[in-house]
């Protein structure tokens, strides 16, 4: 009896040392997540501080540790993600496009790990999830609305850099303003952007605030009294130079700038809204949960990844036939009845 005793103790140690090496949920205190900033840094107000937002509510809501590391420019993004590897983070989130060749060189390199990028979708590893977003239907939205707002005539958009996640904005807000046109048997130009040409203004980086200025002052000498910068940081420089012109709106982006950007505040007719923080909370909790998947996350109208903010201080400012008709184009874009197409869409 002593001998059956002691073999299923044996067996059930044994049982229990496998199941141990299943993948369970890591403990709390146990579970690193990382975040590495583009070199706008997490006080753009803008998508690096969107996401930075998400990892700390993971921090507070989920118990989990969390580190973040600020690049000042582009040669910072390999060496920080190294940086991190060295102190077993057991999830990286990279913020920004342009975070995907370093990104996919540490995935490669550290196969156990785990890795999150935002607004790239083209790393195709089982340790790398994207996190990406449809946000030419919101910009359509904001496209119509800044067409039907304008007292000019023109509206404009510019972005930082020639990346996919940024003209995405620009394709969707062009065609928004084609919807404008057609609905009403308007003209209303865009400066800024060809969508047919892929080609249109851009400052260069996210960073140089005085280059966003003197665009966007070029666009208001041009007529335009509604902008839309896809700039990060550039963005303040378009707020400072809509402020200084007066009767001059400008729609945000990533972010709900009223919130991000409150000194520019009754400068904003609406912002598109991504996600962001609310997709790395997400990812965070899955991976922490032992469900780390590399199939990607694409927010959409339909699924509320994407959006556009209230009008908060122009909803008095906004005909109410407007707002009614913009809401009608957000239900037909989300049931599939209106298709909004931009090359830079996720797949």
């Amino acid at each position: 009896m002593k001998k059956i005793a002691a073999s299923v103790v044996l067996l059930t140690a044994a049982a229990l040392a496998l199941a141990g090496c299943a993948d369970a949920p890591q403990t709390n205190d146990s579970f690193l997540a990382c975040m590495i900033s583009d070199q706008g840094g997490f006080d753009d107000k803008s998508f690096n501080q969107s996401g930075h937002e998400g990892l700390l509510k993971a921090e507070s809501e989920l118990g989990v540790t969390t580190k973040a590391s600020e690049s000042q420019n582009a040669t910072d993004f390999a060496p920080n993600l190294e940086a991190m590897q060295a102190q077993n983070c057991n999830l990286t989130i990279t913020v920004g496009y342009l975070l995907k060749e370093a990104t996919e060189a540490q995935a490669l390199v550290t196969p156990d790990a785990h890795f999150a990028i935002i607004d790239d979708n083209q790393i195709v590893l089982p340790n790398v999830k994207p996190l990406v977003f449809k946000t030419s239907d919101a910009s359509f939205l904001a496209g119509y609305l800044a067409a039907a707002y304008s007292t000019t005539g023109t509206v404009a958009t510019f972005g930082g850099i020639a990346i996919p996640s940024v003209t995405i904005f620009m394709d969707g807000f062009v065609d928004g303003v084609a919807r404008y046109n057609e609905d009403n048997g308007a003209d209303v130009k865009v400066l800024g952007w060809d969508k047919d040409k892929q080609d249109g203004v851009f400052t260069g980086n996210f960073e140089d605030q005085s280059k966003g200025q003197n665009t966007t002052k070029n666009f208001i000498d041009q007529g335009a009294d509604v902008i839309m910068p896809v700039a990060g940081p550039v963005g303040n420089g378009a707020a400072a130079a809509a402020k200084e012109a007066g009767n001059v709106a400008i729609i945000w982006v990533d972010a709900d700038g009223y919130e991000t950007a409150p000194q520019y505040k009754d400068l904003f007719l609406t912002s598109v809204i991504k996600e962001i923080g609310a997709s790395v909370f997400d990812t965070v909790k899955e991976a922490q949960a032992g469900n780390f998947s590399s199939d990607p996350y694409i927010g959409t109208l339909a699924n509320g990844g994407v959006g556009i903010a209230p009008l908060h201080d122009f909803e008095s400012k906004v005909p109410q036939e407007v707002q009614d008709k913009i809401e009608e184009l957000k239900a037909d874009i989300a049931s599939g009845a209106l298709k909004v197409t931009s090359p830079s869409d996720p797949q």
